[in-house]
């Protein structure tokens, strides 16, 4: 693809600053300023901190991509960036600043959705992605399945959780358990050294027969174990309780997505978002992928979290399937549905 555009992409729907550059399913960059240390003292994402610290990051980190491309900004061909969904506030600095380089350099712009684009991005690593797939996208703020019949032109939900996402439902637990905030990687870390079985965690809508998720009660009764404990003066099994919450996470996660594909026909499982790098849902994810002849694709943990390589993969699939580019009017849409993969 040495004839593709170079494409760069502009992520800030959350807490990390996120630009890549990308030629054709080429990485050439992608860097990340995370505002994740000023957040950590609140237990979560504040969405003003966020924007004010996209607004200060948004300039450096372009200009570390296009250096680690050993690009100059009149090279890049085309912008791509994050419109939704997200934080309302945090969107708008990238939009602004994609519609300000576009404008600039005389160059399209592509408002793209955060989550197609987390499809998108495993391209860079295992190939085109099969036509059609079944993607399960896991973060902390979604946790959601979709059929892909073309990641640049449709995208089908299926189904996604009715109250807590899987990786808020692992920062929330982290801190019942006294672990720092994010509390996906200090879970998954913790967990190594305990027992998955020590204690039988509740699995919600694990027999409904739908595509959808329900994280609370089991959240809630993670709570209310560790309550008891404490109420009788007994220490709390960190690594133990860490296990069993984590399996009982990924156990309904993978069940639900491997019936998602033997009820649609679908050989190929992707799975993205930054719980996707979690070790415990890689593995079992496998295991039973294996097990049902269904091929897994899941990106390497630094192409799971948020980043502008992934908005730039999705953009330069726009380009290449002739997608008209976005007017200049584009809003940032905290609420875009996945089936809006372009405005």
């Amino acid at each position: 693809m040495a004839d593709a555009p170079l494409v760069l992409g502009i992520e800030t729907s959350c807490d990390e600053t996120g630009v890549g550059i990308v030629r054709g399913h080429t990485l050439l960059a992608n860097t990340i300023a995370s505002s994740v240390e000023e957040h950590a003292r609140f237990g979560g994402v504040v969405p003003e901190v966020a924007s004010r610290a996209h607004l200060e990051a948004m300039a450096p980190t372009v200009e570390r991509a296009l250096d680690q491309a050993g690009l100059r900004l009149t090279d890049i061909d085309a912008i791509a960036v994050t419109a939704g969904p997200g934080l309302a506030g945090a969107l708008l600095v990238g939009v602004a600043a994609a519609k300000a380089y576009s404008l600039g350099l005389g160059i399209p712009l592509y408002g793209v959705n955060h989550l197609a684009a987390h499809v998108a991005v495993d391209q860079l690593e295992h190939g085109a992605l099969p036509k059609p797939c079944i993607a399960m996208l896991v973060s902390g703020g979604h946790s959601s399945l979709l059929l892909v019949p073309d990641v640049a032109k449709e995208v089908i939900p299926l189904g996604s959780t009715i109250d807590d996402a899987a990786g808020e439902a692992f920062d929330k637990v982290a801190r019942l358990l006294g672990l720092p905030f994010p509390g996906g990687p200090y879970i998954d870390r913790a967990a190594t050294s305990g027992s998955a079985t020590a204690i039988h965690f509740p699995r919600g809508k694990y027999n409904d027969g739908t595509y959808d998720f329900s994280f609370s009660g089991l959240k809630t009764a993670v709570a209310r174990w560790v309550e008891a404990r404490l109420a009788a003066g007994e220490s709390i099994p960190v690594s133990d309780v860490a296990a069993s919450f984590q399996e009982a996470v990924v156990d309904v996660l993978t069940r639900k997505a491997i019936a998602a594909c033997r009820t649609h026909g679908v050989r190929d499982l992707l799975i993205g978002g930054g719980v996707a790098a979690n070790s415990r849902l890689r593995a079992l994810a496998q295991e039973r992928c294996d097990a049902a002849g269904i091929r897994l694709r899941v990106p390497r943990p630094g192409l799971c979290t948020d980043n502008g390589a992934m908005v730039a993969t999705l953009g330069s699939d726009l380009v290449a399937a002739g997608v008209a580019p976005s007017l200049m009017d584009i809003p940032a849409d905290s609420s875009m549905p996945v089936t809006t993969v372009h405005v």
